[in-house]
């Protein structure tokens, strides 16, 4: 099944850079990485923090 959390932020991510830097989308994506993190394994935080590089990025 694997890690809910780490899925959603994923896929908000995902959203937010394909919206183009909508702020809106942009918030919701670090809300879902914020809370992804605190219950992700290291090699998901790994990930976790290539995703937010990505979003900041689009700022």
């Amino acid at each position: 099944m694997g890690n809910q959390l780490f899925q959603q932020a994923r896929k908000f991510v995902s959203l937010a850079v394909q919206s183009e830097g909508d702020e809106q989308a942009i918030a919701k994506a670090k809300n879902a990485l914020s809370s992804a993190y605190a219950n992700s394994t290291r090699a998901e935080q790994a990930q976790l923090s290539e995703m937010q590089a990505e979003l900041d990025q689009l700022q």
